[in-house]
């Protein structure tokens, strides 16, 4: 697979490094609206750097990669859909469900293999976690907890662009919750405060939020999302059934544990995300070629990015409205 990558900035240099060091991918060019970005990234895995629509026109590139800004990615997805080229789009596709829906149509009219990126579908943990439920070790699933925590806030200009928490941060909390769960979601609570930064706050965002999923069945989930953890990046999940419990636990860079007369002492969780889920990256490349390779569908696609959307579409107006929301009526 030759592969252009659009977005030369921090997620676009986690993406190069894994598409670098799969055997059977070669980083053919980089664009960035800032081209000397798109240069230095360019020149570190002996690509070219290009304009971005001009990937659209050269025929020896066979799929895209697509890492730039958020307002970009609907457009870049459906040109690369409509030059047949497979496409790999950060999520979310779009800020809003009428765009994001757009963008599907496109897709539904010009077939083309398209992963999004909700890579944590790939951490070894998680999907270890999954086939051990799909293969019934707990029984009966009956409630999933789910804790997403970042180490530090982002600035406010961030959050003013970002979607706010739910479409930005607890979304891939949302595919998670859908990925595991493997059943229709019905309502969606929320409660959400400005606990961290009052500048969050005056964004219109909240950085502290809770959300309880209630499936077509009675299953319960649960969704614990903060801005801060001040001893690094906290992602864990609980599966809890009729027959046991499974845990996925946080990542250290080593499992040592010191046990002596104060007590037990172990090393903090890895820093942030580019860390945590290095792995969960390379193997996102990888299902996306063998998925191209295969025609096949890839793990998370473009209609799992619709349906977490709307899942973040029911917290924000559950928040907003003090009440529980039907996830029949977001559109």
């Amino acid at each position: 697979m030759r592969l252009a990558l659009i977005g030369a900035g921090r997620i676009g240099q986690v993406h190069a490094q894994a598409i670098d060091a799969h055997p059977d991918v070669t980083l053919a060019a980089v664009a960035d609206y800032h081209a000397e970005a798109a240069e230095t990234l360019a020149q570190k895995y002996g690509a070219r750097a290009i304009a971005a629509d001009a990937i659209f026109e050269d025929d020896d590139i066979d799929a895209m990669l697509i890492a730039s800004s958020t307002p970009t990615h609907a457009d870049y997805l459906e040109r690369a859909a409509r030059t047949g080229k497979a496409v790999l789009c950060e999520k979310p596709i779009a800020l809003d469900l009428a765009r994001t829906g757009e963008a599907l149509r496109v897709l539904e009219a010009h077939p083309v293999t398209c992963a999004l990126g909700f890579n944590r579908r790939h951490d070894p943990q998680f999907a270890a976690l999954k086939r051990a439920v799909v293969d019934g070790r707990i029984g009966d699933l009956e409630t999933l907890s789910i804790i997403s925590r970042d180490p530090a806030p982002p600035p406010a200009e961030y959050v003013r662009a970002s979607g706010g928490l739910f479409r930005d941060m607890m979304i891939h909390d949302f595919d998670m919750a859908r990925w595991l769960l493997d059943e229709p979601i019905a309502q969606v609570q929320a409660q959400g405060s400005c606990l961290i930064d009052p500048a969050i706050g005056e964004a219109g965002d909240v950085d502290t939020a809770m959300v309880t999923l209630t499936t077509a069945s009675g299953r319960l989930c649960h969704i614990n999302n903060s801005r801060r953890a001040s001893y690094g990046y906290d992602q864990r999940i609980e599966a809890f059934g009729s027959a046991g419990m499974l845990q996925a636990q946080n990542e250290s860079e080593t499992r040592l544990r010191f046990t002596g007369e104060p007590g037990q002492v172990e090393d903090k969780p890895k820093w942030f995300f580019l860390e945590r889920y290095a792995e969960a990256y390379r193997r996102e490349i990888d299902d996306f070629v063998h998925a191209w390779r295969q025609g096949r569908e890839p793990l998370a696609g473009a209609r799992d990015g619709l349906e977490a959307l709307r899942l973040a579409e029911a917290a924000e107006r559950s928040l907003r409205e003090g009440r529980r929301i039907a996830l029949a009526d977001i559109h």
